[in-house]
């Protein structure tokens, strides 16, 4: 008698990595070889639900409960391609809920503090953080947040206007932030960056 096994093999999340760079970032401009390093390095599959792990390379968002999204990985590669991290830096990262693009950022700087979505909402003191990251689209970044930034700090991020995601990078410069659209991209909005809508007659 022949047994046969037709239980569904492993993912091999190795080459799924490689296929990542391979397919999806190299081929959308993603080039920096520190950016692919650490890419090819943290295991997406670690930081969604066991249920999602088979999808975690797939070239769009996997959903992690609760309204909250792990991103597609050309968002986290080209927010870090922007950001353009080093040492020298103090960072402050707002994280989508998954934990990933900490783990991705962290080696890159000098320090790292990763706050969630409400967290950043809240009232701090002024800061000398010298990079920004948020991991998702924001429709407006709030003054408190603003606040804990150095002067000439730089922000990369993404901006939700009329329906569109788009990445965005900017400076803290006077004491305000100006972002500038670069290019669309889609994204998880993070809701508590909306902008408060007004009475309408």
């Amino acid at each position: 008698m022949t047994l046969v096994d037709n239980r569904p093999a492993a993912p091999d999340f190795a080459a799924a990595r490689k296929a990542m760079i391979d397919s999806q970032l190299r081929v959308s401009e993603v080039n920096d070889p520190t950016v692919l390093e650490r890419m090819n390095t943290v295991p997406r599959e670690d930081f969604v639900p066991d249920s999602a792990r088979a999808i975690a390379y797939v070239d769009r968002a996997v959903p992690l409960g609760g309204g909250r999204f792990l991103a597609a990985p050309l968002v986290q590669g080209r927010l870090l391609e922007e950001a353009a991290p080093t040492v020298a830096d103090k960072a402050l990262l707002v994280d989508g809920g998954s934990g990933y693009m900490t783990e991705l950022l962290r080696p890159l700087v000098g320090s790292l503090e990763a706050l969630s979505p409400a967290d950043a909402l809240a009232p701090g003191k002024a800061g000398d953080f010298t990079l920004l990251v948020i991991e998702g689209a924001i429709e407006a970044l709030p003054d408190a947040l603003a606040g804990r930034l150095a002067e000439n700090a730089r922000v990369v991020t993404g901006l939700l206007s009329r329906g569109i995601t788009r990445l965005a990078v900017g400076r803290k410069i006077a004491g305000e932030v100006a972002l500038m659209p670069l290019a669309e991209i889609g994204m998880p909005v993070l809701p508590e960056f909306a902008v408060p809508k007004g009475w309408s007659f």
